[in-house]
């Protein structure tokens, strides 16, 4: 009898990564390009590990820079899976970048399509099957379209941004029936350095604050130690939610790997072993035996 009364439910929806410091063309369309090179990323969570109907998220991006790099393009594809729920979708980004004295000023546009599925008939309301009830009888798809938009500035040591990936509300679901859910904008807040602290040792601090309605404002707050331009090894505490810990490798001047493991400080803590995450970057246009400084943003 609520349910019938309710207006419609809204939520935190997008994809959350904890290695987001690798993923930066998800939240910002502003980071197109300023890698400098070609560079393809793909991505692999699964979060809350033993929890049935937790959420899995894949990703591939990549993005180039082009006129005399002064233009960023990407493209991002991803798949998110939530329970009975399954969202996939496309991103196409284009970044216009600024040359200045120490470092480049990027303005980023975005456009997306996602599709959104839900299987009803797979809620087992009755723990002997399937429940018959003509409410989980239905199987809803649903397309949208948005736009975002995002400011970036990176150095060799220093970055920073600020951006709205979605900035159209989206709904989903059976517009005159009760399974209607609305997506809010999120807002997303980036930054981090690297300070040397010796010749072999780099620390490199990053924070991420996320913001939408109907949810706390949410912040992701990391240190890694780089040993030789090589190794990383960190930790990362996410407000209210998780700690984990981090391990990168710079294997050879194209391809770094990252894994990331979290461990939940809520009640669920109780429900799952834990959350995985892994990464894989390699990057185009090294000339052959030449030293390339590693990137770290």
């Amino acid at each position: 009898m609520l349910l019938a009364f309710a207006k419609d439910s809204k939520a935190q929806q997008d994809a959350m990564y904890t290695q987001y410091m690798f993923n930066t063309l998800a939240v910002n369309p502003a980071y197109a390009g300023s890698r400098n090179v070609i560079s393809a990323t793909a991505l692999y969570r699964n979060q809350w590990t033993g929890y049935d109907g937790a959420p899995k998220t894949s990703t591939i991006s990549i993005d180039a820079p082009i006129n005399d790099k002064r233009i960023g393009l990407g493209l991002q594809v991803f798949n998110d899976r939530l329970g009975i729920t399954n969202t996939s979708g496309l991103v196409l980004s284009s970044a216009y970048r600024i040359r200045m004295e120490t470092g480049t000023l990027s303005f980023g546009l975005q456009g997306s399509v996602n599709r959104r599925r839900a299987d009803f008939t797979k809620v087992q309301l009755d723990p002997s099957g399937t429940s018959v009830d003509p409410a989980f009888q239905d199987f809803e798809s649903t397309t949208s379209f948005n736009i975002g938009t995002g400011i970036y500035y990176n150095s060799d040591n220093f970055y920073v941004g600020l951006s709205a990936p979605e900035l159209l509300p989206a709904k989903f679901g059976n517009q005159s029936g009760s399974n209607l859910s609305r997506q809010e904008i999120h807002l997303f807040f980036t930054a981090g350095f690297v300070a040397s602290l010796s010749d072999n040792l780099k620390l490199k601090p990053s924070v991420l604050v996320k913001q939408v309605k109907g949810a706390p404002i949410e912040g992701d707050l990391n240190a890694t130690f780089w040993i030789k331009d090589v190794i990383g090894i960190g930790g990362s505490y996410r407000t209210n939610a998780d700690v984990s810990g981090l391990l990168e490798i710079q294997a050879t001047p194209q391809i770094r790997i990252g894994y990331s493991y979290d461990h939940s400080v809520t009640k669920l803590q109780s429900f799952n072993s834990g959350s995985h995450e892994i990464m894989l970057r390699y990057e185009f246009g090294f000339e052959k035996d030449k030293f390339i400084s590693p990137r770290f943003f």
